[in-house]
Formats: C-alpha cells, sequence, structure tokens
C-alpha cells in the first residue's frame, strides 16, 4: 500500500480515485455499487454538454469516466452478481464498491463454524474495522484496489494498491471473458 504522495496520472487509478470519492460522499451503509468505466473522450464525443464538467484529470489520454449501473441483476452475493455482469465492447473497464467488516488474523481463527453465529460475532467483536473497498481493472487485464476505513474516512487515508482484493480483481476481470 503506497503512502507516497507522487501525482496519479494513469487514467485507471485516477478514475478509480474519482469513483471512490464520490461513493464516500454517499456514506456508510450502502448496497453494493456496480460501475462501467467508459473512455471520457468517446462519451463527449456523444454528450458534447458533459465537456463543461470535465475536470482537468478527465483531459489525460485515455482518460476513463465512470457510469454507474443503477439496475443491477437479481443475485446470491456478489460474486453470483459478478457472474452475471458481461459488458458491451464500448466498455474499457469496470469498477465495484462493496463495504465489508475485517478483522485482525487473528480473531479470524476463533469464529464460530456455524455461519449465522459467525457472522453475529463478527458484528459484536470490539477489534472489527469497517472497510470500503473500491476495485477497478481494465480490459487489458489492469487493476487498482482502494480502502477506505469507516474509522479514517478520509480522502487522504484511502488506501492505494494493486491487490489489496485479489479474488475481487479476478471477478471483475472475468466480466470480460
Amino acid at each position: 500500500m503506497s503512502h507516497d504522495r507522487q501525482p496519479v496520472t494513469d487514467p485507471l487509478t485516477l478514475a478509480a480515485l474519482d469513483t471512490e470519492r464520490h461513493v464516500a460522499r454517499t456514506g456508510w451503509d450502502q448496497p453494493v455499487r456496480l460501475f462501467a468505466l467508459v473512455p471520457t473522450a468517446e462519451l463527449v464525443g456523444r454528450e458534447p454538454q458533459l465537456a463543461d464538467g470535465l475536470a482537468t484529470h478527465d483531459r489525460v489520454a485515455g482518460a476513463l469516466s465512470a457510469v454507474e449501473q443503477d439496475e443491477l441483476p437479481d443475485a446470491d452475493g456478489l460474486e453470483d452478481l459478478l457472474a452475471r455482469i458481461a459488458w458491451p465492447d464500448e466498455v474499457a473497464g469496470c469498477a465495484v464498491a462493496v463495504e465489508r467488516v475485517v478483522l485482525p488474523p487473528a480473531a479470524e481463527r476463533d469464529l464460530p463454524e456455524d455461519p449465522e453465529a459467525a457472522v453475529r460475532a463478527v458484528a459484536e467483536h470490539p477489534d472489527r474495522a469497517d472497510v470500503r473497498l473500491l476495485v477497478a481493472v481494465t480490459r487489458d487485464g489492469a487493476a487498482r484496489c482502494l480502502l477506505r476505513q469507516r474509522a479514517h474516512d478520509s480522502d487522504d487515508e484511502v488506501a492505494l494498491g494493486d491487490d489489496i482484493a485479489p479474488g475481487l480483481v479476478h471477478a471483475l476481470r472475468a466480466t470480460f471473458d
């Protein structure tokens, strides 16, 4: 996880950061949110009025814009949802925002076998941490993961990495197969 403050210039990281901040403005306890990442230049070509609202980073070569997918199919959990998604060719990438509760590894080892009892134990655990993951991938396989902790809910406290959530990265990449 990188905490150095070098300027971010690659389109996927810019789109991921932008999308994560957009989701964060709505607060916590949100459902899963799914976004198509489309080339900003193509979006503006189709809807020229959007050009006025572009930020400087939206004008970099290869810039990507997130388009939220409002009508998600009914699914049994996130993995099932992603298994039902297929993107049209004009979609260059996708992103998902999902909230999770994480425990320290030692606490995870002590959880009850029964799934319902385990959920209760996690919810009541004093060392639990609420986090939001935003995972973004492109068709060519690039990935960015962002992690925001509820206890440190600030735009400058978001961790950035490529492998924070490998299972989600894999599941998102599969939506392009």
